[in-house]
């Protein structure tokens, strides 16, 4: 069985690409492979960005790195004075993000 993995983007580009297809009805070409958390080049179809699909152990460590970056960029940001978003949002951010980045620390479910 093939190992599923996270792109290091983590599928960024995906929601890009559904937000300017829903704002301006443009689709952008999908990527037919990525980078992967792990350095691996490898079709898009074999990743995920839910931590009970990701089985890579390497790009399990690599997604929850990043979100835990993610949420302290988010509360720093979100603590800034004139920050565009109020406290209470970016602490409810940091806390989905460091939820994710616990389910990406969990062993993968068999």
């Amino acid at each position: 069985m093939d190992a599923i993995h996270i792109d290091t983007k983590l599928r960024a580009d995906l929601a890009v690409r559904e937000m300017l297809a829903a704002t301006f009805r443009l689709v952008p070409d999908v990527p037919t492979t990525v980078t992967t958390g792990c350095g691996q080049q490898v079709p898009l179809a074999m990743t995920s960005g839910d931590p009970d699909a990701v089985t890579c152990l390497p790009c399990r460590a690599f997604a929850q790195r990043e979100h835990l970056r993610l949420a302290d960029l988010v509360l720093d940001l979100g603590l800034a004075p004139g920050s565009v978003f109020t406290a209470s949002q970016a602490t409810g951010a940091v806390a989905k993000l460091r939820e994710l980045a616990a389910k990406f620390g969990a062993p993968p479910p068999r």
